[in-house]
């Protein structure tokens, strides 16, 4: 297959047209006629790669390449012995025990979504979510990695963090998409690049005003770990190395840069279409409804332990990450020889990951067009990475189960106070870029109920 264009979208579409028409578990293409692209599109070759720790391209014109001078060498980038002792020092940042309290976090977060998702749909109109959602979970992330709260939701693009971490999305998708610029001396000449580098100014001055402040008041007085709970900015404060070495002030910027820029427009793609899906399937947001009430009772808020009873709920969440995965597609770049499915693949060849093709591949879901969250009952004799929201193997999300206690504090809050109606006049259309988003929103009605 041959491509001019380097639009996400468009290539998704069209290897999932491959697939369903040859059922190729391999699709190549070419970028602007010159750049090969491998996709893998089963779960016998994605497992392949999965399974390796291979890092992600950040070569000239790799996707991942666009994100380097915003978040460094964080986890999402690094790669090799630095990638492994990092991954071992954060991992206690994702434990039960520190995600435990987050629940209050959420509780507090979406209170304020609900309110104005209440007032913007009280006389009856149907309002756009994602943008709001994806204030939500920014407000998330920043209280829960840094402890910071700063109106968020509140202000909106009106909020130097809100509208620089928005920019530099889009900025760099726009990058990406323009050859011309993947170079960093013409970039960074162009209005483009030097709007970038004003935002990334931004975002780095304020992680490093919030990690020298806290490191102070750690070394003043280290007993206040003791006194509240920890955030991720404690853990990676914290963190020491078998050689009792802990993380550079770099290191942990990327880190933060990371898990803000990773945790957030991801999980708001998540909980959006989940939205959407609760609104389009009347049945099926009766059935969560009738679970969070019978678990929640009068209660507003969702405790921890309520998270690990919602299994409806639970369901409900995989087949619309199944049916709308928030991160389409990724990429790795061979360290070494690999050979999938018969084709050999020498050094520094980029392989993409097709999350959405294996999630709609007739081989392993029953008429994966339909929304049916009872097919998660069981594995229906599925490979396990036949479903990889989260990716698999050695470099799978470190943040997964943060990112679906989140959706399900959402999702619950939601039901419990509101019936989620579909809005006929604007149906949604799928745009899968680093995310999915909608080419032309989300727009729901609400019910007080």
């Amino acid at each position: 297959m041959g491509t001019s264009s380097s639009d996400f979208d468009h290539v998704i579409n069209l290897c999932a047209d491959v697939v369903a028409q040859t059922k190729s578990k391999i699709v190549s293409y070419w970028i602007m006629g010159f750049y090969p692209v491998l996709s893998v599109c089963h779960s016998e070759t994605a497992k392949v790669v999965l399974k390796s720790s291979e890092p992600k391209p950040k070569h000239l014109g790799g996707g991942y390449s666009m994100f380097i001078d915003w978040l460094g060498d964080g986890l999402l980038l690094s790669e090799g012995k630095k990638w492994e002792r990092n991954r071992r020092l954060l991992t206690p940042a994702f434990h039960f025990d520190v995600l435990k309290p987050y629940a209050g976090i959420y509780n507090k977060v979406f209170d304020i979504f609900l309110d104005k998702m209440e007032k913007a749909t009280s006389g009856g109109d149907s309002v756009e979510i994602y943008d709001s959602v994806g204030l939500a979970t920014l407000d998330t992330m920043l209280r829960c990695s840094v402890s910071y709260e700063g109106d968020i939701q509140q202000q909106g693009s009106i909020h130097p963090f809100v509208d620089a971490t928005r920019r530099l999305g889009h900025l760099a998708q726009l990058r990406l998409l323009s050859p011309w610029l993947w170079h960093k001396f013409p970039f960074y000449l162009s209005p483009t690049g030097r709007e970038f580098s004003k935002h990334v100014k931004y975002i780095h001055d304020f992680d490093e005003k919030v990690i020298n402040a806290r490191r102070k008041s750690l070394e003043s007085d280290p007993s206040i770990l003791k006194k509240r709970h920890l955030d991720f900015l404690d853990i990676l404060l914290t963190a020491r190395d078998e050689q009792g070495v802990g993380l550079t002030d770099r290191e942990i910027r990327d880190e933060v840069d990371t898990f803000l820029f990773e945790g957030h427009d991801t999980t708001a793609s998540a909980i959006s279409w989940g939205i959407y899906s609760l609104a389009k399937h009347q049945e099926e947001q009766q059935k969560v409804y009738e679970e969070v009430k019978s678990i929640l009772g009068e209660r507003k808020n969702v405790e921890w332990s309520d998270i690990q009873e919602f299994t409806r709920l639970s369901l409900f969440i995989k087949e619309a990450i199944r049916m709308y995965s928030p991160v389409p597609a990724i990429a790795r770049v061979t360290t070494c020889d690999m050979e999938i499915d018969g084709v050999k693949l020498p050094v520094n060849t980029e392989v993409n990951i097709m999350i959405h093709v294996l999630h709609h591949n007739e081989d392993a879901w029953i008429k994966p067009g339909e929304f049916r969250p009872d097919r998660f009952t069981d594995n229906g004799g599925r490979d396990p990475y036949d479903y990889v929201p989260f990716s698999a193997g050695p470099r799978n999300c470190i943040g997964q189960h943060f990112a679906l206690d989140e959706q399900k504090v959402a999702l619950a809050k939601l039901v419990q106070r509101f019936r989620i109606l579909p809005d006929p006049n604007h149906e949604p259309v799928p745009n899968k870029e680093v995310v999915t988003r909608s080419k032309n929103g989300i727009f729901i009605k609400l019910e007080k109920r």
